[in-house]
């Protein structure tokens, strides 16, 4: 994948990136898709929002719920089928094209925004 043009910084902070924890999960079986639909609590300050997450490769519903998870809360809302996705679920690519969660290695309460 090729580098995207440079940008700065101040471009940067307007992706209001935050951490949340999946409360809820569940199968989203009219996605064009495989995906699942959660429920991500991102603390009082944003609050609780709902995203479409194509992730049913490398993760159970069983295995999301508690997980910390990172996502882009300022997005305008997107029609996914009959689901309104909120935030959008941040992962990386594996070798295959699957995607990979992205999230901290240390416990950061729910809101805390990347810098």
């Amino acid at each position: 994948m090729a580098l995207t043009p440079q940008t700065d910084f101040a471009t940067f902070m307007l992706a209001d990136i935050r951490i949340g924890t999946v409360i809820a999960a569940e199968a989203f079986p009219e996605a064009r898709k495989p995906a699942f639909k959660l429920a991500i609590d991102f603390g009082p300050e944003v609050g609780i929002k709902q995203s479409s997450a194509q992730i049913t490769v490398h993760y159970t519903l069983d295995q999301l719920l508690g997980r910390k998870v990172a996502a882009v809360v300022n997005f305008p809302a997107r029609q996914i089928g009959p689901f309104m996705s909120e935030v959008l679920t941040l992962g990386f690519p594996d070798a295959d094209g699957a995607v990979v969660l992205f999230a901290p290695d240390k416990d950061v309460p729910n809101g805390s925004r990347l810098f």
